[in-house]
Parts: C-alpha cells; structure tokens; sequence
C-alpha cells in the first residue's frame, strides 16, 4: 500500500498509534492503548476515548494533523474510530486492497481502508490503494472490479431511487442517536431514497461466538505464518505471549492477553471447531445476501456505533451501541461511515452503508449524497472534558 501511495505522489508522515495487538490481545482493554504509544485521545473531548483498532488514522485526519490516513479492519477497527471522531471510513471488500506487510488477524476478514474528512478525500485514496498483488492472493478476485479514480462516482443525486434496507425495530440506548437516526433516514427519503424494513441482525447475533472462534483459529494461523519470516525475536504467538510475561509491567499493565492464551490454545484449520465456526458465519452471510435480493437492496444502513465513553483503564471499553460493523465484516463486504450530527452537542455518531461486494461505487455516491445533503461534520475542540 504504501509503495502505490508513494508512487502516486503522496507524502507520507509516519505511522499512528493504534490498539494493542488491534484490541485482539485481552479482555476489558481500552481501544486506542498501545504500549508503544500510549493511549490516543479524542479530538473532541480528550478524556474520552476515541475507539479502536484504527484509533490513531482516525484521530489525525480528525485533528487536521493529515489529510487521509489507513487504517485496518476486522471488524469495526475503521467504521468504528472512523464514527467516533466524526470523520468518513471505508471499510473496502475484501481483496480490493494488498495485506502484504499488514500483521494479520483473520485471513477472511482482514483490509486496509482509507480514512478522511470527506468522502471525496477518502475516494481519492481508495483508488490509489487499490490493485492486485501478486502476493496477496485474494486480491487477484478484485481484477476488472476495481478502479483507480472512484470519484466519478460522486454525485450529489445518488441516494434518488436506492433501495436501502433498515433494521425493523431498531433503537439505541441513546435517545440523542435515536434522534440522529431518525434525522438522518429522513434525509434520505427527502433525497429519494426508497426504505425498507428489514430484520438482519437477528440473524447475526447468532454467529457472534462462531466469529470469534474464527478468528482465534486464522489469528494463531496467521500470525505464525507471518512471524516465522519477519525480522524479529519473536517467531510465534507462543514467543509474544512469552515476551508478554516477562515484560508484563511494561506491555500488560492495564490489561492481559486474555484471547491470546484462548487463540494459542487452538488446534489449527481442519479443526472441527474451526470448520463448524466458518460454516455458521457464512450461514449468516448467506441469509444476508437473501435479504438483498429479496428486497432488492442496494444498501443497508444504520448508526455506525454511539457515541464514545470516557477512557478507563481499569474497566476497559464500555461503549452502548455496538452498532452494524459485524455483518460486512464477517461477509467480507464493503462498508462505509459518515458522520450524521452531534450527541449532546459534543460527541460525533456516524451514519453507515454497506452492500455486497465490490459496490463501493454505489456506496460511495449514496455516502457522497448524504454528506453534501446533511453537512453533518462539526470540527473538534480539544475540550478537557464533558460538559452536562
């Protein structure tokens, strides 16, 4: 990614500050802490917390610190920062970007996505990052399908006639996002889009555990994979959790590695676990690709996630909303955060699309649409703290 970046002329300043491992190394940690960073801070108010995997891509294109940034996904580690520090997130198929040199977590799963303040800038990088490499194989399924300049597709009429699928039911915990949501489905029916009622994540709840066990078995895969090459001491997930212990005072004093003892203990891909675990969340996915060609979607969305809580050492993450990040993840679909408005005046939510795979044209111009129509974004402050 970086070698097309700098070939296209970018400049590039550095890398930013991300979560632990990407918040897959123990329970109850707080997204945006890394032992070689420290923890990150919203730009909004910089006691709160400004989620994770992404945290640090995501803070500075908030901050005007850069104009775009990568993050990488799982599952939520782009939409979800993205969201909270109210700036546009693309989350692109699965095989549309190179994972070479990115330490991976779930073959299935894994992306590099672009982060920025508008949908035009996030275009803009997205097609510089996309292409095939030859040495990512996925990426060879993204030939024909991917385009160098997915700004054409930026056109202010693009929600007129979509079909975009929205959960029967829905409701936060927040009555402020409750109230975002409403305003922003509004938006969108005054722009012509066409809303249909849809019961999705019902469905996918059930594969929450099934993910997860995916992806302790792809991780330990994954990671051995990569470090048995890599310029380093350590050679395999059992060597980090070693190293861990012996610095524990240094690189686990808030939190374990909980799910990295859990991933370590696993038996590798032929697994019956593993293999049952897969063939429950493509189930899920399965169900989903049913609901769009039933209801002839061209989208489906929803709030990203609610707005961030305040950092905490010592309990971890508490965030309300979980949000829509599970199903394109877990389908390797393409999806898309922008902002919606303000909670208490204060915190950024988001607005999400997804689709199926390789619509991120189509995602984009609706995305595009809604941002010129709702001008949500509201630059940050740098309060210290809440104000009630």
């Amino acid at each position: 990614i970086v070698k097309q970046l700098r070939e296209a002329g970018a400049v590039i300043l550095g890398k930013t500050n991300l979560s632990e491992w990407a918040n897959i190394r123990g329970d109850h940690s707080s997204s945006g802490w890394s032992s070689c960073g420290g923890q990150t801070k919203n730009p909004y108010i910089i006691d709160h917390n400004p989620v994770g995997s992404s945290s640090g891509s995501a803070v500075g294109v908030s901050a005007n610190l850069c104009v775009v940034a990568v993050g990488t996904e799982t599952d939520g580690s782009i939409v979800a920062p993205a969201s909270g520090n109210g700036v546009v997130g693309i989350k692109p198929t699965v095989g549309l970007v190179s994972r070479t040199g990115i330490i991976p977590i779930s073959k299935t799963q894994d992306t590099a996505g672009p982060i920025a303040r508008t949908v035009r800038d996030a275009a803009i990088l997205l097609g510089a990052m996309s292409g095939v490499d030859a040495d990512d194989a996925v990426t060879n399924n993204s030939n024909g399908k991917s385009f160098t300049d997915y700004t054409v597709f930026l056109k202010t009429d693009s929600l007129k006639g979509k079909r975009i699928g929205v959960e029967k039911n829905w409701k936060s915990v927040n009555t402020q996002v409750n109230t975002l949501y409403k305003n922003a489905l509004d938006k969108m029916k005054e722009a012509g889009a066409i809303l249909v009622e849809i019961e999705l994540m019902k469905e996918f709840d059930k594969c929450g555990e099934a993910e997860f066990d995916v992806l302790k078995f792809e991780f330990k895969d994954g990671l051995n994979r990569y470090l048995a090459n890599a310029d380093a001491s350590v050679k395999s997930l059992a060597d980090v959790i070693a190293f861990n212990l012996k610095n524990e005072a240094r690189v686990m004093p808030y939190f374990k590695q909980e799910i990295f003892e859990a991933a370590d203990a696993t038996t590798g891909l032929q697994s019956k676990i593993y293999v049952d675990a897969l063939a429950t969340c493509k189930k899920a996915v399965e169900f989903m690709n049913g609901i769009f060609v039933k209801n002839k979607l061209d989208a489906i969305a929803g709030i990203t996630m609610g707005p961030v809580c305040v950092t905490d050492f010592i309990y971890g993450d508490r965030f309300g909303d979980a949000g829509f990040a599970g199903p394109p993840a877990v389908a390797g679909y393409p999806h898309i955060t922008v902002p919606c408005g303000m909670a208490y005046n204060q915190l950024p939510v988001g607005i999400s699309f997804f689709g199926t795979a390789y619509t991120e044209p189509l995602l984009l111009g609706m995305a595009y649409a809604f941002e010129q129509i709702t001008k949500s974004r509201t630059k940050p402050k740098f309060s210290k703290n809440f104000v009630g």
